[in-house]
């Protein structure tokens, strides 16, 4: 079984990485892409905050988080709860393939 993570800091902005957080949790089974098949193996993806992902200079200055998908690579700056359901659809239609 593989598995994809969304690191999302919480170190700068606390309330806004915990809220994106759990907005991405929330989107995942929602959409119902928590576990899903790619490729013909299970793919699992689970979010969780980190202290730091040294983006500040991205993101300090916004409204919102830094996050990052893994093992894609992909970072997002000033993630806020309501790019949560972008953020999965684009998963889910494998907008970031896994490396």
């Amino acid at each position: 079984m593989a598995e994809r993570r969304i690191f999302v800091c919480n170190h700068q902005k606390s309330g806004v990485g915990d809220d994106v957080a759990k907005a991405l949790k929330k989107e995942l089974k929602a959409q119902g892409v928590k576990s899903v098949v790619v490729d013909g193996e299970k793919v699992t993806t689970q979010i969780q905050t980190c202290n730091c992902l040294d983006r500040c200079k991205n993101c300090k200055k916004g409204p919102g988080a830094a996050l990052v998908i893994y093992p894609s690579g992909v970072y997002f700056n000033n993630a806020q709860p309501k790019d949560a359901a972008r953020i999965v659809q684009a998963l889910a239609t494998g907008l970031f393939p896994d490396k």
